[in-house]
């Protein structure tokens, strides 16, 4: 795991190599501005100003780097992330310009995994000079919340379970004078039934908990954040395939973003009264473990039916969601790793997003848009809610028919959720399964920057 908080720094004029960006709209024009050793060069790498093309030119005893981006006046996230990937180890400034969003992906890019590596990957820095100091820090530090969503999902379930989660959310409130509240044992089963039902055939070591971060001041608005805790998800008696058990380390990537939203927002002193509920558990099988067809209480009284023991992260988000609603939130956000479908429908890049006021649905969006961090907004389709009908409890946690999954999950959530409550639902991926410029492959951080925009714009 990775440190890589001085790699912005400001620009005060030191040493530094040169890079400029260029597009292909202004590349001829640019080019006419070299020499004729430096076309050369540019020939031989065959570089034409291409987004992510990379190239080096002498210049002098020395050199200076050059970067293909979509339109440098219009620069993104990711536009410099394959100059950090591929450029030597040294300090770098832009001769044009600012890099503004480009802050982020310059860091993302230098992101390194190495916990279990006898030898760490380390070819050494790329430092980026800067004069919009001001940015500096809340570029590392939507880098660093990046990175801790990255680290919690690419750990393996074994060191990744209940209790590691239930350390890092400490880790988080010592460092932000926050108060952690753990629910578990027989005050878990009597609290919060369905996540106790869920994780009880987990060894004592992975065993289920509640996780509650309390922050702020009773005098701002409440913000709820719920993250779906799954460590690790065989799919229960109604096992996975073992192709689809495969990636389920990362099923907890629903706690890993709202641990790392906590700490956006606790770090920035946001005005808001933070509550952050992780239901974390094992799915696991054993002698004990919840069966299809059994009926579970959940804490706010209604009665669900098992219908499939693998749509278990709905379980736990219910409980979690009716708590976080007792306290009347002005707005509740959760993040969870929930439906094949939503990825069926959008692929791995685009979480789908449910959310009941279309304004608050808007806002998330043009916010991801803003800080190209995309989500997708889908609907909350009330008729099929009717899929969740059983014949022997207040409502089953599995549509029988395979229509619309994503959309039938949230809508069982949306049961759990307080009425009128203000509510956004995250169904995201947490995982990158081909590389990108800036975005390895692995656990990556989806919907993370757009919510976090978006609660910057409504409460600062």
């Amino acid at each position: 795991m990775t440190d890589k908080d001085a790699l912005i720094q400001p620009d005060r004029g030191q040493k530094a190599t040169d890079i400029h960006l260029v597009d292909k709209a202004g590349f001829e024009a640019w080019l006419k501005t070299l020499s004729a050793p430096q076309r050369t060069a540019l020939e031989a790498q065959k570089f034409k100003g291409s987004g992510y093309s990379t190239a080096i030119v002498p210049d002098g005893d020395g050199w200076f780097a050059v970067g293909g981006v979509a339109d440098v006046n219009a620069l993104s996230s990711w536009c410099m992330a394959k100059l950090a990937e591929a450029l030597p180890a040294s300090t770098y400034r832009l001769a044009n310009g600012e890099a503004g969003k480009a802050l982020l992906g310059w860091q993302t890019a230098q992101y390194r995994f190495d916990r279990y590596r006898s030898e760490a990957e380390d070819d050494g820095d790329r430092i980026l000079l800067t004069k919009e100091a001001k940015a500096i820090d809340a570029a590392v530090a939507e880098a660093r919340a990046t990175a801790l969503v990255r680290d919690l999902v690419n750990t393996p379930a074994e060191d990744m379970g209940p209790a590691q989660l239930e350390a890092e959310a400490e880790a988080l409130a010592k460092a932000h004078g926050a108060k952690v509240t753990v629910t578990k044992g027989d005050r878990l089963e009597s609290e919060f039934p369905m996540v106790h039902g869920v994780g009880r055939a987990a060894s004592r070591e992975h065993a289920p908990r509640m996780i509650e971060l309390n922050w702020g001041s009773d005098k701002h608005p409440r913000v709820a954040l719920v993250g779906k805790g799954v460590c690790f998800d065989s799919g229960g008696l109604d096992i996975k395939p073992a192709k689809s058990m495969e990636l389920m380390k990362k099923d907890m990537g629903g706690a890993a973003h709202v641990l790392a939203l906590a700490g956006l927002i606790m770090g920035a002193g946001l005005k808001v009264r933070l509550q952050v509920l992780i239901p974390a558990v094992e799915n696991a099988i054993s002698g004990n473990a919840f069966r299809p067809g059994d009926i579970l209480r959940s804490r706010k009284g209604l009665s669900v039916e098992i219908g499939n023991t693998d749509a278990e992260g709905r379980l736990i988000l219910a409980d979690a969601l009716a708590l976080a609603s007792e306290s009347a939130p002005e707005l509740v956000l959760d993040f969870a790793t929930l439906t094949g479908a939503a990825r069926v429908a959008l692929g791995p890049d685009l979480p789908a997003l449910f959310a009941r006021r279309d304004e608050t649905a808007a806002a998330l969006a043009q916010a991801g848009k803003a800080v190209d961090d995309e989500v997708w907004p889908m609907p909350l389709h009330k008729p099929y809610g009717e899929y969740l009908k059983s014949d022997v409890a207040d409502l089953n946690n599995a549509g029988g028919n395979g229509f619309a999954g994503a959309i039938v999950a949230a809508m069982f959530l949306d049961k759990f959720v307080g009425d009128g409550t203000d509510w956004a639902h995250f169904d995201t991926y947490a995982w990158r399964p081909a590389p990108k410029p800036g975005r390895p492959k692995g656990g990556d951080a989806l919907g993370l920057r757009a919510a976090w925009r978006m609660l910057q714009t409504r409460y600062s």
